[in-house]
């Protein structure tokens, strides 16, 4: 498939600003620099955040995985969207790379394998997630100049730490060979990354933006970066609940911690099961005095016939 440089999004003119992005120093003053540098100290803090750092060593439920794939999934139709909405906007229109970026198809593939043909009347969006997407359809609306940030946060982290994530998961998962389940992080159209990176930077560069539009492109992306902490901290919690997987397509077991509501199981039906969780159930059940008497009972007569049999 043809790369980046060679698509019709990006022509001669491209492809020569790409070589002068090589050849002459990077200006400090240049967006792609100054969100580099602004966004630093966000970067880091996403970077250490327990949901990250427990996915870097492998260690992601299934479970949990899904539910950040139906995140993603609801923060890039958001993003795109708004970028189809403004693809002619010349604010934004020379980032418009919809063969070689845009994700939500991708992501689609990556749900109907992990929750089958129904997948879309099995998820949900999370509350973490909504409000990042109700931030970006606020932005494509009212502040198009400000989807830069978005769009500079999220593709450009795939096309760089996400191929590392990419492999962990398949690993840690044990995912087909054949990438079903991480096609997000698969990009066809793009056959270098790096030169594809280049490229993307020196657009962004050659917008004719003022000071005061680049601040609070900068700002934009922070606040794009907490937002995806919100959803990884989301996560970290249901995380804690998962005591282990499902095995076998059985019920993933909840530890008895966090909202009942949160439960994986019930996350996964969505609501279709009883109102209760049958960890909870049990829990509270095996509470009550009369019960707590029968078990001892029982235990008892239990030790009495094993060291009957015994002798």
């Amino acid at each position: 498939m043809p790369s980046a440089l060679e698509s019709p999004e990006a022509g001669e003119d491209d492809i020569l600003r790409y070589e002068e992005m090589k050849d002459n120093a990077v200006s400090p003053m240049d967006l792609s620099e100054l969100l580099k540098e602004g966004t630093k100290e966000s970067h880091d803090r996403a970077e250490n955040t327990q949901f990250v750092k427990d996915f870097l060593k492998g260690r992601i439920k299934k479970e949990l995985f899904k539910l950040a794939t139906v995140a993603l999934y609801f923060t890039y139709s958001a993003l795109e969207e708004e970028m189809d909405r403004n693809k002619e906007n010349p604010v934004f229109a020379p980032l418009y790379f919809p063969v070689e970026l845009h994700r939500r198809e991708a992501l689609a593939k990556d749900l109907k394998y992990f929750y089958g043909e129904d997948w879309k009347e099995k998820i949900q969006c999370s509350e973490a997630t909504q409000h990042y997407v109700d931030r970006i359809h606020h932005v494509g609306q009212h502040e198009p100049e400000l989807l830069v940030a978005h769009a500079y946060t999220r593709y450009m982290g795939d096309l760089s730490g996400g191929q590392v994530l990419k492999k962990v998961a398949q690993r840690a998962l044990k995912l087909p060979s054949t990438e079903e389940g991480i096609q997000f992080y698969v990009f066809d159209n793009i056959s270098n990354a790096q030169q594809f990176k280049q490229l993307y930077r020196a657009r962004m560069n050659a917008l004719d933006l003022d000071k005061n539009t680049k601040e609070r492109i900068i700002e934009e992306a922070n606040k794009a970066f907490r937002f995806n902490m919100q959803v990884f901290d989301e996560l970290d919690k249901i995380g804690r609940s998962l005591a282990e997987e499902a095995q076998d397509g059985g019920v993933p077991v909840h530890d008895g911690k966090g909202d009942i509501r949160k439960c994986p199981y019930y996350a996964d039906k969505l609501g279709t099961a009883s109102p209760g969780c049958p960890f909870h159930a049990a829990v509270g059940l095996a509470r009550q005095p009369l019960v707590q008497l029968v078990l001892a009972a029982c235990m008892a007569v239990a030790a009495g016939a094993a060291a009957w049999y015994i002798l």
